[in-house]
């Protein structure tokens, strides 16, 4: 065998030189540049780059997580990609888009009432007695008398017989403000207790204090419980003294009867055009109102047909005639002439009483629209109600919810707890039934005090009933024109008579007649709607401006923080308590072994730490070996003396070992 050359040799002793080189490439950072492979270099990258995800996927430990961060940082990537090209369309595109959009609107409803609500003629006999008592209020007070000279009657000359409708409610003239009062029926002074009412508050009473007339109101079950309501002017106190008893003489009338006793759709319409084409009572939805009879509505929406317009103007709109009939209005019970009307949406109740738009006669009313339809967000934002079911009071209008359905329908709840029966100008309860002073004596009384604590919002209704979220409203501009001309007076009276189907000879009165134009102005829809401030996006829009101005930190960072900081955080003190729990379990099964019985420890082997070596022990080492402290020395067992004793190996002895035996 040939001893290795120089060569040999010296590679032998260059060897661990590239051993230890090798180790320190593996161990120490590589320079992007200077890295010899591809892969180095990504992994360079990702240990030195600002992205955080691309660091995560190298320092990660486990496959699951490192696919998981593989995933987030190329969505990452993606989105980024896909936003940075919608900008770049965006920036270079130059086109401009035109967009023309013809809509139709849809009508809304309208609603027309008479202000008379029942023809007088047909009436009479209902009112007969309280218009006889009325008369004769009115000539003691004023000298009233028809066909007679106005002189005024003493008390005295006042029919003895008396009156029921004086007797429930008497009719009283203040002559002082010493609260002394004069009753009319009986011409007695009675002394004012209780309390006292203005009903015309907001005017200021300029004449004499004898001139104030009012209605005394007491508990039938507490005579000396009462409430005087005095009025500025004789005509109020007349009128609304008026209308108790009328009221109550029409809850005792049943519906079938009152509908016939008012106007129906051919006595209220003399012609109908809508967008141009012809109309008529089919197109019109009947429906009773208390206090203003038969109303009728265009366009109610029962049938399933909502109609609509394409086109704005007055010529497009709804465009009536009607007849009026101002002879046979009730004089007592209103003082104006005309109609109303109210626009609304065709799921909302009408309040012709509240917010009705009157209308009057030998005139051409023109009302253009403008539609809104507003949208308010609900709690937590405000407190308004989406459907009214939150709300704990019963819908007595069969109607969409709405702030006045509420309210009119929580005041008869409270009128029916209160007084035993319902009020008659509001829909009627189940089970309950309309007031009237036969059966409850005590009802006007009870009806002036609970309006009072409604008006005071002492009853809890404003506090319980909300504004709803969703409306559409309709703004109204009017405008009035005389109609007829003086010059088309007497052709247009002579035809529409003629449509009436009157003789020739008898021509309607142009104050019979009342002509309405109701149109869009323009086909704008405006809508309002509430949106939040702050939402999701501009919180996390805000967080993550923050958190990039301050900290230079993105959505990525925030996961790693979260997987550092919580995961493996906790992860590492679970892992911490473990061990602690581990190592006090063993401690615990220690001490068990230590209390173990003496003899079973001689039994056993223990440990010794100074044997605890990597090298075997020798008999020097041995030598040295400390004494256990506790519990007896081991000692060596003594011998078994037994087995001292010679056994041959051989069953037969050999011949020539006896023979030297024997010598």
């Amino acid at each position: 065998m040939t001893p290795p050359g120089p060569e040999s040799g010296r590679a032998a002793a260059t060897a661990p030189g590239k051993k230890i080189t090798a180790r320190l490439k593996r161990t120490l950072p590589v320079r992007g540049p200077q890295a010899p492979t591809l892969s180095e270099l990504m992994r360079w990258y990702c240990l030195n780059t600002n992205t955080h995800g691309c660091r995560r996927i190298v320092v990660s430990r486990g496959r699951l997580r490192r696919l998981l961060w593989i995933v987030l940082t190329l969505s990452a990537v993606g989105l980024i990609l896909w936003q940075c090209a919608e900008l770049l369309m965006n920036y270079y595109s130059a086109s401009v888009s035109v967009t023309v959009q013809f809509q139709k609107l849809p009508f809304p409803a309208v609603t027309i009432c008479n202000i008379n609500p029942y023809k007088y003629s047909a009436m009479k006999e209902y009112l007969y007695e309280l218009d006889k008592e009325t008369k004769k209020a009115l000539e003691t007070f004023y000298g009233f008398s028809e066909g007679k000279s106005k002189v005024r009657r003493s008390v005295d000359d006042w029919n003895s017989t008396g009156s029921d409708f004086f007797e429930q409610i008497p009719l009283l003239k203040v002559e002082d403000f010493s609260r002394t009062a004069t009753e009319l029926h009986t011409g007695q002074k009675r002394k004012i207790e209780g309390s006292v009412f203005h009903k015309d508050s907001s005017i200021v009473n300029s004449g004499d204090s004898n001139d104030i007339i009012g209605f005394q109101l007491c508990d039938a079950n507490n005579s000396s419980d009462c409430a005087l309501y005095t009025f500025s002017s004789g005509v109020n106190a007349i009128q609304e003294w008026y209308k108790l008893h009328y009221m109550n003489i029409m809850a005792q009338i049943p519906l079938e009867i009152k509908e016939k006793l008012s106007y129906s759709a051919e006595d209220l319409l003399l012609t109908c055009f809508f967008d141009g084409l012809s109309c008529d009572k089919r197109h019109f939805t009947r429906f009773h109102h208390p206090l203003h009879g038969n109303c009728y509505t265009f366009n109610s929406g029962e049938s399933g047909t909502i109609l609509s317009t394409s086109t704005g103007g007055s010529e497009y709109g709804l465009q009536v005639v009607l007849y009026i009939d101002e002879a046979d209005y009730n004089p007592f019970l209103v003082t104006s002439t005309g109609a109303k009307i109210m626009v609304h949406d065709q799921n909302e109740y009408p309040f012709i009483e509240d917010i009705g738009t009157e209308i009057e006669t030998a005139a051409a009313t023109s009302i253009g629209m403008h539609f809104t339809q507003s949208r308010k967000l609900s709690k937590p934002y405000s407190d308004c109600t989406e459907t009214g079911a939150d709300i704990p009071v019963e819908n007595l209008y069969n109607k969409s919810y709405s702030l006045q359905i509420c309210l009119h329908s929580c005041f008869q709840k409270a009128m029916v707890e209160s007084c035993g029966c319902a009020q008659y100008a509001q829909p009627l309860p189940a089970g309950a039934e309309y007031c009237n002073y036969k059966k409850n004596p005590n009802w006007m009384y009870c009806y002036y005090r609970l309006h009072e604590k409604f008006v005071k919002e002492q009853l809890g209704c404003q506090q319980i009933c909300k504004d709803a979220c969703s409306f559409k409203e309709w703004a109204l501009t009017t405008s009035i024109a005389q109609w007829p001309s003086v010059v088309s007076e007497d052709w247009m009276l002579r035809v529409l008579s003629w449509d009436k189907g009157q003789k020739l000879n008898k021509k309607l009165n142009k104050t019979d007649l009342a002509n309405l134009m109701v149109f869009y102005k323009d086909l704008n829809e405006r809508f309002i709607s509430e949106n939040p401030a702050n939402t999701l996006v501009i919180l996390l829009s805000n967080f993550g401006g923050q958190l990039g101005l301050w900290m230079s930190c993105s959505v990525v960072c925030v996961i790693e923080i979260v997987e550092v900081f919580f995961i493996d955080s906790l992860s590492i003190v679970l892992r911490r308590q473990w061990q602690r729990a581990k190592k006090w379990w063993s401690g615990r099964q220690q001490g068990r072994a230590a209390q173990a019985p003496a003899g079973d420890v001689e039994r056993q082997g223990h440990e010794n730490p100074a044997c605890i070596d990597e090298d075997l022990p020798t008999f020097t080492t041995a030598l040295r070996l400390p004494l256990p402290q506790d519990g007896p020395l081991p000692r060596t067992p003594p011998p078994n003396y037994s087995t001292l004793r010679l056994e041959t190996a051989f069953t037969e002895q050999l011949p020539d070992t006896l023979e030297l035996g024997q010598h």
